[in-house]
């Protein structure tokens, strides 16, 4: 069965509007303050404080990269895109900071609630996305640094044994399999590194 999502209380979120002076600006500004919300706008850049808001509006006609006190496409909230012009250079820009909702221009007397729901959820499920790729990546790398390690351990013979032997090393150490595989592989690659070193001092002598 699946779960409806929860409808959040909006009431004392704080939106910036990075727009121009313009009356899509007063527009925006009474449905947010109808809804609850705390607005600030301003041009032609975002504050520092930005960084602490629940919502951004910005506007994709004008917009440009150095506006944002972050990189493109690494918000840190949810972006709502002000869409004027349909130009497809336009259009490619707001997507390439990963808008999670867009209101069109010129902006009515509704529209603002919607939009900011649907940006909050979009916004939601991109960072739980992130959230699992970069576990599943963490994992990956883990597993790679365990078969480096009983490879290590191992030198060549029963790789069943040097994973015991690696479990066992983990239980006398006190540590995870997988921060003594680490260990392993930063002392194999400094034996590794001092026997060059030495081959180089002999190859000098």
């Amino acid at each position: 069965m699946t779960r409806t999502p929860r409808i959040p209380n909006l009431g004392g979120a704080r939106a910036f509007i990075l727009h121009r002076p313009h009356p899509t600006v007063q527009a925006i500004t009474r449905q947010l303050s109808a809804i609850g919300l705390i607005t600030l706008d301003c041009w032609p850049e975002l504050p520092p404080e930005t960084l602490a808001a629940d919502f951004v509006f910005f506007d994709a006609d004008l917009g440009f990269d150095e506006q944002f006190p972050w990189k493109p496409g690494e918000a840190p909230m949810p972006l709502v895109a002000l869409i004027g012009s349909e130009a497809p250079g336009r259009i490619e820009w707001a997507l390439s900071h990963k808008a999670d909702a867009q209101l069109l221009k010129p902006v009515g007397n509704a529209g603002v609630y919607s939009a900011l729901l649907i940006a909050r959820q979009s916004f939601e499920a991109r960072k739980h996305l992130a959230s699992e790729i970069a576990s599943l990546r963490q994992r990956v790398a883990e597993r790679q640094t365990i078969v480096r390690a009983v490879t290590a351990l191992a030198k060549g013979a029963d790789d069943g044994r040097a994973y015991a032997q690696l479990r066992s090393l983990a239980m006398s150490w006190q540590i995870s399999v997988e921060d003594a595989a680490r260990r392993i592989v930063a002392m194999t690659s400094e034996e590794a590194t001092g026997e060059e070193g030495g081959d180089d001092q002999s190859h000098r002598a």
